[in-house]
């Protein structure tokens, strides 16, 4: 009989696997979501397109990402975790090689669509893994250890990918990112562990009154409204920032990657901390505590006049730290919500909320914000009070879900 220490120390090394080849694929699909943002400049020079001609570019992949987690939802269930996250990261490469290969604004549209509808896949099927790998009592740490892809992203990837796009031109960082996620694919096909449980579990039956049944189940519901509240209480401030600090706080424009450098260094830290903290203290009250500290740079981040360069960076760096920070109790709140045989099925129908969330917050955001002629941006401390007060519902909201544990 095996001994349990060394039961207990394989298990451990086959979870970090999987942590470490989940992770990789969350980073390659983070950056792709956040390169569009600083690459604007060159693409509007190099395609000769207007800034609502890029705004398209960028919403496309929300809105389309939104759409792949209704088309994946009837179906996510009814495979082998493993294969499905595969192919699905597969297809994700090849529309992100699309993107460096377009020679033209309409098929780079399109390919974005595509990097959209596979990304958002990819983004509910990481999470899913990591319900299914991860115990409960110990699945924030590991939330946290996933969302450290962000942090990476930040520190590393898109300076990396600006210089890339600067030397070699805006094709360099999406060509970068397909070679990546080609050479994960190979590694997760190595490493990871297939996942069945929930196949034995689950009930026949038609692929889309399963999901529909699983979609109005009332704790699924208030889990997608809880996720709803949590990414207007972000996502209408953070497509603003950087617009904002060159108009309104006097930040040079070659100082924006240092927003991201130290924003994502802290939060590769703060990041598994809050994990850890809400394995130990419990998810909800971690979450009510940063999200409620979340509300202080959200307010600071939109009210704020010309200020130093440490002073914004200062309070940009809180700011990632705790808006960022809410995702990881809040995803470990959200999988555990669902049975694990309808996991699949909800966190794309989640997904679904959260990306359209992103496109509808940043669309309300804009209704306030204008900018005069001398450049000056008015309207953003606005938009503050409604982010903080969606992270005031929220709070409020999170103890009405039912954690199943």
């Amino acid at each position: 009989m095996p001994d349990p220490q060394t039961q207990a120390t394989t298990q451990a090394q086959g979870e970090r696997a999987t942590l470490l080849i989940l992770s990789g694929i969350q980073f390659c699909h983070v950056l792709d979501f956040m390169i569009m943002m600083p690459l604007g400049p060159f693409l509007i020079s190099a395609l000769g397109i207007s800034t609502q001609e890029f705004a398209f570019l960028v919403a496309s992949y929300s809105f389309s990402a939104a759409a792949a987690g209704v088309l994946m939802a009837p179906v996510v269930d009814r495979f082998e975790r493993k294969r499905f996250l595969l192919a699905i990261f597969i297809a994700f490469a090849v529309a992100t090689l699309m993107c460096g290969l377009a020679p033209s604004y309409a098929l780079l549209l399109v390919a974005r669509g595509l990097a959209g509808i596979f990304g958002g896949m990819m983004g509910a099927m990481v999470h899913t893994v990591v319900a299914d790998a991860i115990p409960f009592e110990r699945r924030a740490k590991a939330t946290g250890y996933v969302a450290t892809a962000f942090s990476v992203s930040s520190i590393a990837g898109v300076p990396l990918s600006l210089l890339l796009a600067d030397a070699l031109g805006w094709q360099a960082p999406f060509l970068l990112i397909a070679l990546l996620s080609g050479g994960l694919v190979w590694f997760g096909h190595k490493a990871l562990p297939e996942f069945r449980a929930h196949l034995h579990a689950r009930q026949e039956g038609k692929a889309v009154r399963q999901m529909l049944r699983v979609a109005v189940e009332p704790n699924h519901l208030k889990a997608m409204l809880l996720t709803g509240l949590v990414i207007f209480g972000g996502f209408t401030v953070i497509p603003y920032i950087t617009l904002y600090a060159i108009a309104n706080a006097g930040i040079a424009a070659d100082e924006i990657p240092m927003i991201y450098f130290l924003g994502g260094a802290a939060t590769l830290v703060t990041g598994r901390l809050i994990g850890a903290l809400a394995d130990r203290l419990g998810k909800v009250r971690m979450f009510r505590v940063v999200a409620i500290g979340a509300c202080v740079p959200v307010l600071l981040v939109t009210q704020v006049g010309a200020v130093p360069l440490v002073a914004w960076l200062a309070i940009t760096t809180l700011f990632f730290v705790l808006v960022s920070g809410r995702m990881v109790p809040l995803l470990a709140i959200v999988g555990a919500a669902v049975k694990p045989q309808e996991r699949g099925t909800f966190l794309s129908l989640n997904a679904t909320v959260q990306s359209m969330a992103m496109g509808l917050a940043s669309m309300v955001g804009g209704l306030f914000i204008t900018q005069s002629a001398d450049g000056l941006i008015s309207g953003y401390g606005w938009v503050g009070l409604i982010a903080a007060s969606f992270n005031v519902m929220a709070v409020l909201w999170v103890g009405r879900v039912k954690i199943r544990g």
